[in-house]
């Protein structure tokens, strides 16, 4: 299968090269030529497959003429040796839990699905592939772990000064290796904004080639259908019409889940809740896109102003917006309401929810209201130990620390502090 660029103002390119080149010379993004339905009978039994089995068929006809079948299998097991529970918390609520892997957090998948492929294409290639990726949290520590040691690349991140958690910090800057952190004084948006405009410099890419971990990379994004599939095979014995509602930044959860239902997967609907960062809540109400600088908040990996998945998200739709909403709700909640529903979560149910969890729940139950009947699961994208101090201080309980987190601790942080551009391209030129 080809992947074209939504721009549509470059040449189509392989699996292969739409992952090596990240996003398209025209500056869009990449996009499958087309999505093929699984056969029926696959929802139907999807109860007797396994988590591999899975995998393996939703993502097959996107790679399949780059990656043989054997070594796409030994990938998939490689990239899922972890749970996906679905966890009951109250009547038609239940949390889909997507942090039971090395770092915590939802991106651990698609970094290492993205990583195992970089790692395939590079065998026996004479050029090192430098990974250029920005942060506002979790990516940063998914890439770092799951691109660790992987020969013939090196990897660079950006992530905004004292905008990350402590623990999201130490995820990114203590591995060595060949990886590398760049301390931005500045946001998320500016880091994303670097990291784009290096893609367009023609002198780096004259001297070497470089790619994005971040969701705009197709080995990145689509993996992430998987955990909607995950899902649906747990919660299908309901019997009720099933809804997702997914803490949303970037976007590129969101539309993984589209792809999932365009696959075939019976989903009634999709809600993509944010913080106050909500450029496309806004677009909901008003069909206006307005992209705005970011704002901090206690879910720190949503703090997005101008999601860049949403462009794939309105090409599945072909810009039709009546289609679009009939299919998506998307809802904003402040700081102050994570935090309450933190401790009511945890008050009611005993269930300990990170701040980005509690967002996705909000957006739930609103919903809800007036869809009373369907069975919801919000997706739980990051442990709440990632956000230790907000959650402790939010629901009065300490949260005892996972070994994953433990091992990061006691080790120095080594990072390089940076303001402008130049600074990157100087960098990354006389590495």
């Amino acid at each position: 299968m080809n992947f074209y660029s939504l721009n549509k103002k470059a040449p189509e390119v392989s699996f292969k090269d739409a992952v090596i080149k990240g996003i398209a010379p025209d500056k869009g993004l990449y996009f499958p030529e087309k999505i093929e339905p699984l056969p029926k009978r696959f929802f139907e039994h999807i109860e007797d497959l396994t988590d591999h089995e899975i995998a393996f068929n939703a993502i097959h006809q996107f790679v399949s003429k780059e990656i043989p079948n054997e070594r796409l299998r030994e990938i998939i097991a490689k990239v899922l040796d972890f749970e996906f529970p679905v966890v009951e918390i109250e009547e038609n609520v239940a949390t889909l839990e997507l942090f039971h892997g090395p770092t915590m957090a939802f991106k651990d998948v698609g970094a290492r699905f993205m990583a195992n492929c970089l790692g395939y294409f590079s065998e026996g290639e004479k050029q090192d592939v430098t990974v250029l990726v920005a942060t506002s949290g979790d990516t940063g520590g998914a890439v770092a772990n799951g691109f660790l040691g992987v020969e013939g690349v090196r990897v660079v991140i950006l992530y905004p000064n004292g905008k990350v958690s402590d623990i999201q910090e130490r995820q990114l800057t203590t591995l060595g290796q060949n990886i590398t952190a760049l301390k931005v004084d500045g946001t998320f948006d500016d880091c994303q904004k670097m990291v784009k405009t290096a893609f367009l410099d023609e002198t780096l890419l004259e001297k070497m080639q470089l790619t994005s971990a971040n969701s705009i990379n197709v080995a990145r994004w689509l993996p992430q259908l998987f955990y909607f599939l995950f899902a649906y095979k747990q919660a299908k014995s309901k019997g009720k019409e099933i809804v997702f509602s997914i803490p949303s930044g970037n976007f590129g959860n969101v539309c993984a889940g589209m792809v999932a239902q365009r696959l075939g997967m019976p989903v009634k609907h999709f809600i993509a809740s944010t913080n106050v960062n909500d450029t496309v809540p806004e677009f909901m109400k008003t069909e206006e896109y307005k992209p705005k600088p970011s704002t901090a908040t206690i879910s720190n990996a949503m703090d997005v102003g101008d999601p860049s998945n949403f462009i794939r998200i309105r090409h599945l739709y072909q810009d039709n917006f009546k289609a679009l909403k009939e299919n998506l709700s998307s809802y904003s909640f402040s700081d102050a309401e994570t935090r309450e529903t933190m401790k009511r979560i945890y008050g009611e149910s005993g269930y300990v929810a990170d701040p980005h969890g509690a967002v996705g729940y909000l957006g739930l139950k609103k919903y809800q209201e007036s869809h009373p009947d369907v069975y919801g699961i919000f997706l739980e994208t990051a442990h709440p130990v990632k956000f230790l101090d907000v959650v402790e201080e939010t629901i009065g309980k300490s949260v005892a620390i996972p070994e994953q987190i433990k091992k990061v601790m006691d080790k120095e942080k080594k990072s390089i502090s940076i303001k402008e551009y130049d600074e990157l391209k100087q960098y990354l030129l006389n590495r």
